[in-house]
């Protein structure tokens, strides 16, 4: 009987055989990796913003505290952005012809708000409230890095919710006495495990409900 395939049928067959699966593996690998990428991720990329807004020279250069700004992150879940109002509080005065700050005044001008670009910006699926960790005592840092130090902004976290869980779970490694929330050189002492089981139990932090799925998913 004469030989149906030939010799190659059997190289081809191998390369089915063993060359899918690793392959499909292969294909799997880099979209995981990608997915977790600072490309994807915009970690520790500045983003182009209206006005080249420096966190560096306003709070660390002339001591400038958040809250003068982002005002209602004590008491509601939006941090708040600075009104133009706000920023024509001292640039009315200061560098108020500098061409750099346009936008600033026509902002000031029309009425119409600047359109900062946000740098976090959480799916509409997930529940965050800015004032009940900063009220437990997260410091602005914990999520949004030393934003003191920042020429321009930029993420420095995935927010997975894989890290937010890490922190659920283990609340007292990150957690500050109340006055050190918004100190941006605040250095974590070396009995931090220590102390953050006292302020979990004086800031009355409940921990049994942190990794409940309606805690962030509402």
């Amino acid at each position: 009987m004469a030989q149906l395939f030939k010799k190659r049928a059997n190289v081809i067959a191998r390369l089915i055989i063993f060359g899918g699966p690793a392959l499909f593996l292969a294909i799997c690998a880099i979209i995981y990796g990608f997915g977790r990428s600072d490309f994807w991720t915009r970690v520790d990329n500045p983003l182009n913003q209206p006005v080249p807004f420096s966190h560096k020279h306003h709070v660390d250069g002339l001591g400038i505290d958040c809250r003068y700004c982002h005002t209602s992150v004590e008491q509601s879940s939006f941090a708040g952005l600075p009104s133009t109002e706000t920023c024509m509080t001292c640039h009315s005065q200061i560098w108020k012809d500098a061409p750099v700050l346009e936008p600033v005044r026509a902002s000031f001008q029309t009425g119409r708000p600047i359109q900062w670009t946000r740098v976090y910006d959480l799916p509409d699926y997930v529940y965050f409230d800015h004032s009940i960790h900063v009220n437990k005592g997260v410091s602005c840092a914990t999520c949004h890095g030393r934003v003191d130090e920042m020429p321009i902004t930029w993420k420095t976290q995935p927010l997975y919710m894989r890290w937010c869980l890490d922190c659920h779970r283990h609340p007292e490694e990150n957690l500050r006495p109340p006055q050190e929330v918004f100190d941006m050189q605040y250095q974590r002492p070396e009995n931090q495990s220590t102390l953050g089981r006292q302020l979990v139990l004086e800031n009355h932090v409940h921990q049994q409900g942190l990794t409940d799925c309606y805690t962030c998913h509402r």
